[in-house]
């Protein structure tokens, strides 16, 4: 019985010695594969659609149309348009982003918020012996425009007081009203491109 015992037991741990080896060599088999091979295989366009449409010929994009102005009331003035200009871009964009907030935390209602075509002004020196000048330095001046709808009257000297007293140094900031003039400012100005338009219609 006891040599019936010695076997069955050396069965037993030779069969766990097999299937040990055998499970350690799948499990390193797995380990050693690449994972989600299917990332790196190519797709051909699965999934694109947009080619099948017919193409569609590009639409020009038309001028914005100018708003209506709108009138002062006796108790609340009618458009007003918040202009800051400087040479310092940073600066002006800063100063108009905390304008449009606070009009959001007064609930000033602002209509819209843009910027104006940007200004080079050419500083010209002259040499100390001659008559020629040369360009000395280029100064571009940003311009921003914040405008303001039916701006209440008793709330307008608060605002421009807290506006005066946050203004950065270099950047010059008017509050006047709003005209068509105003409206045309805002694109650049074209003259050849106005002159042939202006041939083609004679």
């Amino acid at each position: 019985s006891i040599c019936l015992l010695s076997k069955d037991l050396s069965l037993i741990v030779r069969s766990l010695i097999c299937f040990s080896f055998s499970l350690f060599f799948w499990v390193d088999h797995i380990m050693n594969l690449p994972l989600r091979t299917y990332r790196s295989m190519p797709t051909h366009g699965i999934g694109r659609w947009r080619y099948l449409l017919p193409k569609q010929p590009k639409k020009r994009r038309e001028k914005q149309p100018m708003k209506p102005i709108l009138a002062a009331t006796d108790t609340a003035y009618g458009s007003l348009n918040v202009k800051l200009s400087g040479y310092d871009m940073t600066l002006v964009e800063h100063y108009t982003q905390y304008i449009h907030n606070l009009c959001n935390r007064l609930g000033i209602r602002v209509a819209e918020s843009y910027a104006l075509p940007t200004k080079s002004t050419e500083v010209m020196l002259m040499q100390e012996k001659g008559t020629k000048m040369y360009v000395d330095a280029v100064l571009k001046t940003h311009e921003r425009v914040v405008q303001v709808n039916s701006l209440n009257a008793a709330l307008c000297p608060v605002f421009m007081e807290v506006l005066l007293k946050n203004q950065p140094e270099g950047v010059q900031l008017s509050v006047k009203e709003h005209t068509e003039a105003d409206y045309h400012s805002r694109f650049k100005a074209r003259p050849e491109l106005e002159g042939l338009m202006a041939q083609i219609n004679q």
